[in-house]
């Protein structure tokens, strides 16, 4: 999982990514705070029933603990500000990022999505189980995996969703670009692709031999219901496919930041465009794409700058996030990758900026899962009326009127006002 191998499919973008409008994708917990909103219960007890499920790589433990239960907003309440930090690719490699930031997430009243790559339980010497659509079996633009890599992953993402973190996919070889790229992926080879990540997901043990370790604690087929596209390509036919295979939410799009649509039967949970410090132009929400606009292709570029940059991409999520926390309440979705591009300065960068937004009133620091879970329990006149607001606007009249479709109340010393 060197950084050199996870990015090499994105390359192919970067002219696009210099635009800031693509994004390559290549790779808890406490329940976040509710207010009002109660944790459902449902967690594994100690010495309850476990039920493998094939050959003991997942199981069935019950409901996922620490899930926040959606409630509907009452009439005229000011929405809550969701914040999803997600992750591309979620490996556990000697960086260690991803149990660094199950702590981040644990410290910080916040959960996660850990977009897993498939190919990242499957072994190196097993390549040829993976048959990619119009390339040849075995073929990837990023690594596969060893035993240790796929064993400290495994326990990762088992921890991960024990915590109450989403586990997503990003499916397999991470193929970008005209060459048999995800963009030229037919529906079919899509269907083709997905049921191959979630496959090696369910199999890591037979793949791997590591069959005395615990299985990951969920059915995978039940557990997957979202997922972002490498590159932000292939969107339209990978939509189409997930669309028919159930799933919730796609990830693979650049948004303004404005409330939520479905799109074929799936909330269309893209990345966002906020300001980017120092330049006239706004950004993607996502490491990679601050990274080319500041090093090019270059992970590892002037030394000097590091903090300079990471600072840039911190300031620019929480221009982003204000925007949204001061204005609409628009859900703001960060995507990153557990690299140490220029240093790791974007690492740096994204645990600022959750520390400092996720333990403020009002706002939830939820994975897809989760939002997906309360636009669901919305009343689809209340989300329509907030895809009306632009970007950054806040409802003239207050948010009591806003919502509750009563008119404002008069001003004081004009007829119809309320007596002192």
């Amino acid at each position: 999982m060197a950084a050199t191998q996870r990015i090499a499919a994105g390359v192919v973008a970067a002219a696009a990514c210099a635009s800031s409008l693509a994004g390559c994708a290549s790779g808890t917990s406490a329940p976040p705070k509710q207010g009002a909103h109660g944790a459902q219960k449902g967690a594994p007890a100690p010495g309850s029933v476990v039920r493998l499920i094939g050959d003991g790589s997942t199981a069935y433990t019950g409901a996922q603990p620490h899930l926040p239960r959606p409630e509907r907003l009452r009439s005229g309440e000011k929405p809550p500000q969701f914040v999803v930090f997600s992750w591309d690719g979620a490996g556990e490699d000697s960086q260690k990022l991803f149990s660094h930031f199950r702590k981040v997430a644990k410290a910080n009243n916040a959960t996660m999505t850990y977009f897993l790559s498939g190919v990242y339980m499957l072994p190196e010497e097993k390549r040829d189980l993976y048959h990619p659509p119009q390339h040849a079996p075995g073929a990837s633009e990023i690594g596969f995996n060893d035993e240790k890599g796929i064993a400290d992953t495994a326990k990762q993402v088992r921890l991960a969703w024990l915590e109450g973190n989403e586990i997503g996919t990003h499916f397999n070889g991470h193929f970008c670009g005209p060459d048999g790229g995800v963009g030229q992926w037919s529906v079919d080879e899509w269907k083709s692709e997905i049921a191959q990540a979630k496959d090696f997901v369910k199999t890591w043990k037979t793949n791997s031999g590591l069959k005395n370790l615990a299985p990951l604690p969920f059915d995978y087929d039940k557990e997957l219901i979202g997922a972002r596209t490498p590159c932000l390509e292939g969107q339209k036919n990978f939509v189409k496919a997930a669309s028919q295979l159930g799933f919730r939410y796609d990830s693979s799009g650049v948004n303004n930041q404005i409330w939520p649509k479905k799109r074929s039967g799936l909330w269309d949970l893209s990345m966002q465009l906020v300001p980017f410090p120092g330049h006239t132009f706004e950004q993607l929400t996502m490491d990679y794409n601050f990274m080319v606009n500041q090093s090019g292709t270059r992970t590892q570029g002037d030394p000097d700058k590091f903090d300079y940059w990471g600072d840039q991409m911190r300031d620019g999520l929480l221009k982003g996030f204000y925007r949204a926390y001061d204005g609409n309440r628009a859900p703001l979705v960060i995507g990153n990758h557990f690299e140490s591009w220029n240093g790791g300065t974007y690492m740096r960068a994204v645990e600022d900026v959750v520390k400092e937004v996720c333990n403020k009133p009002e706002v939830r620091c939820v994975s897809f899962r989760q939002l997906a879970d309360w636009l669901d329990a919305q009343d689809p006149q209340t989300l329509a009326k907030l895809r009306e607001l632009k970007v950054g606007e806040t409802p003239k009249q207050g948010w009591a009127s806003f919502l509750s479709g009563r008119p404002a109340p008069a001003p004081k010393g004009v007829p119809g006002a309320p007596r002192p």
